[in-house]
């Protein structure tokens, strides 16, 4: 290949600043594995002495987990495996009292070994924070990284060791419902927010009482989904698996994350869950993980559906020999195990692997040590007042400006009266979204309720519209009469929680229902207003954007929704969050991201035969890296060191910044 088709053009000088801005955030990009020590050493030992030990249901048993009940109850067949020793892990269950006293069953074992307790800790376990989408808005390493700390320390005095975050996925179609619990389409952001995910949640060892342990998901390629749906195949070479899609993982890795989720998707035909490339010959082979691998949910059972398997024998002997260490839910490891070996469709050394990645984890967790949670340090640690203003912090950071006509916001504190319209301005269970830990529907306070506590003595007036649904439009008359006698009207938009979130893909992103009609009804009102926009992924909202005089993107914003938000819309709190994801205008344009390759035929107005749309303009909606602030900025003084570089080269960018507002 020739130094000039290598050379790479230099990208938009708006990217540039923003990739500034992270590299100046972000902290080192790497941490190193720990070199091998005396106690991973003695930890080997310990691993080879009780394998020695185990009968083949007791190994096949470490590679067991399975779900506990509603509220985090363990089921009563939970105690009798454990005390048994063929349960190795379980999901759901919390709560110091009810893990302590799994733990107890596990210990009155032959081996006395612990269980391993995970749970989905995406964003946040009691004190519920921004989305990952919407927290990874703030660009701000440092605030990811503490965020999963406060996670962490909350979800361990609660009992729980495992968290199955952070999902790392790369994703460019916002059709997908679970591009709200990654950090948008860029590989490096994306990078970086792994690195920072995987150290909240861990810390320097994560056996320590305000640590957990964390999981790199989904084990390939799931944020590429054909057509946006969940759980669709996926078209990936390995160049795009190489440059888009593996660097997130290895990133989480040099951080020190010690388990992998697999992907429901196939790579090249072949099911993630079964599929040696990925799991072996890159994970293992290349960048010598040692950590433990689990499928996600059913996952080894649906490799029948995907036409691998044909029955559930099948099913285990794939995926366990292709390097899934445990299997989440179903039970063909444990039912067909046995079977298997005698008919030598697996081999003792493979089940010994596994259960040694599974044993590796206990230990370095220090389970064998201290498998008990302090039931005094959950109710001193968890919804603690220090987690809520992080939390708040949070949810404030991540806020997006996309528009502000005429200094619209922030609003002027000595306004008399305010119309607060839409159902989700007063919905508490909303702001904490799906995949809310131990988050409790009580617990989030809203914009109403905020704006009441900040404001007591001015008159408020609020009109719900319509559920977000928002099939009719019988309340609009009463929110458009509110916004036409009232000074200034705060309008609360977007989905719903159910709308976004896994199984939860849109062919149509609009606004849903008839919630943009409603927007017309307030701005026929002919009074100031400003849109305040919840969702779980970009929507393509072009006539709000033409006409609304001022939009905030606020995501799901969590506990603190409430008060972030009130105090951002009256500038108490400054929003200087930019999008991680673009903003199309049509779905029509979806794929599209900003950094797309180069076409031989470029787009040009002036000529027919160049890459664009006869109906729609190339450009989107709100591009990535967007977002305003209330003050400006002059941006000026910019000099590159040099204007071309080679891939193995690096660019100094000098800018000088002056904030003029």
């Amino acid at each position: 290949m020739t130094k000039a088709i290598m050379r790479r053009t230099l990208r938009p000088i708006a990217f540039t600043l923003a990739l500034l801005f992270v590299l100046s955030s972000a902290g080192p990009a790497q941490r190193a594995r720990p070199a091998v020590s005396a106690k991973n050493v003695e930890i080997e030992r310990k691993i080879n002495a009780l394998l020695a030990r185990m009968t083949l249901a007791e190994k096949l048993g470490q590679l067991q987990q399975l779900d506990g009940e509603a509220k985090g109850n363990y089921r009563p067949e939970h105690l009798e495996m454990a005390r048994k020793g063929l349960l190795g892990s379980t999901l759901n269950v919390r709560g110091a009292k009810m893990t302590n006293e799994l733990q107890r069953a596990a210990l009155e074992s032959r081996l006395k070994i612990p269980i391993l307790l995970g749970f989905d800790v995406i964003h946040g376990y009691r004190t519920i924070f921004p989305v990952p989408l919407g927290e990874t808005a703030s660009w701000d390493m440092s605030l990811l990284e503490k965020s999963a700390a406060v996670a962490a320390a909350e979800s361990r005095a609660a009992g729980v060791h495992w968290t199955f975050a952070p999902m790392v996925d790369i994703a460019r179609d916002p059709r997908w419902g679970r591009i709200i619990e990654g950090a948008g389409e860029d590989t490096y952001l994306g990078t970086q927010a792994a690195i920072a995910r995987v150290r909240g949640f861990q810390g320097t060892d994560y056996s320590r009482p305000d640590r957990i342990l964390a999981t790199a998901k989904h084990w390939v390629g799931y944020g590429a989904a054909e057509a946006g749906r969940d759980y669709s195949t996926t078209n990936i070479t390995e160049r795009a698996l190489r440059e888009v899609y593996f660097p997130p993982f290895k990133a989480a890795i040099d951080a020190g994350v010690d388990s992998f989720m697999t992907s429901f998707n196939d790579l090249d035909g072949v099911p993630a869950t079964a599929n040696p490339f990925v799991l072996k010959d890159v994970l293992r082979k290349e960048w010598k993980f040692d950590g433990l691998v689990v499928s996600d949910y059913t996952a080894v059972m649906e490799l029948m559906f995907h036409g691998l398997a044909k029955d559930e024998a099948d099913a285990a002997m794939y995926a366990l020999n292709a390097g899934t260490d445990m299997e989440m839910v179903s039970r063909f490891y444990n039912k067909h195990g046995e079977d298997l070996l005698k008919r030598k469709k697996i081999s003792m050394t493979t089940i010994d692997e596994s259960v040694r990645n599974v044993l590796r984890i206990k230990f370095r967790l220090g389970l064998f040590e201290n498998p008990f949670a302090e039931e005094g340090r959950e109710k001193a640690e968890v919804f603690k007042k220090a987690n809520l203003d992080t939390a708040k912090l949070a949810a404030e950071k991540s806020f997006v400006l996309l528009k502000n006509d005429n200094e619209t916001l922030p609003i002027k504190k000595s306004i008399k009266e305010i119309a607060v319209i839409g159902t989700l301005a007063d919905n508490k269970a909303e702001m904490n979204s799906n995949w809310a830990g131990d988050g409790q529907p009580e617990d989030p306070i809203t914009v109403l309720q905020a704006l009441k506590d900040k404001f007591p003595q001015m008159r408020i007036r609020y009109e719900a519209a319509c559920d977000p649904k928002c099939e009719t439009d019988a309340g609009f008359k009463k929110a458009a009469d509110a916004a036409k006698d009232s000074d200034f009207t705060i309008l609360v938009i977007g989905e719903s929680s159910a709308m976004s979130g896994e199984a939860s893909s849109r062919s149509n992103i609009d606004l849903p229902g008839r919630q943009l009609e409603l927007v017309k009804a307030v701005h026929a009102a002919g009074k100031p207003y400003a849109v305040v926009l919840i969702n779980g992924r970009p929507l393509t909202i072009n006539w709000v954007a033409e006409n609304s005089p001022a939009i905030l993107e606020v995501w799901f914003p969590g506990t603190m929704a409430g008060p972030a938000i009130v105090d951002t819309l009256f500038g108490d709190a400054n929003p200087g969050g930019k999008l991680p994801v673009t903003f199309p205008r049509s779905v029509g344009q979806i794929p599209i991201y900003y950094n797309q390759k180069n076409t031989g035929r470029p787009f040009k107005a002036s000529e027919k035969y160049t890459s664009k749309y006869l109906d729609i303009d190339n450009t989107p909606l709100y591009p990535f890296g967007f977002g305003l602030s209330y003050t400006k900025f002059a941006i000026e003084n910019l000099k590159l060191d040099k204007l071309e570089i080679l891939p193995n080269e690096k660019l100094r960018v000098t800018v000088d910044v002056r904030n003029t507002g």
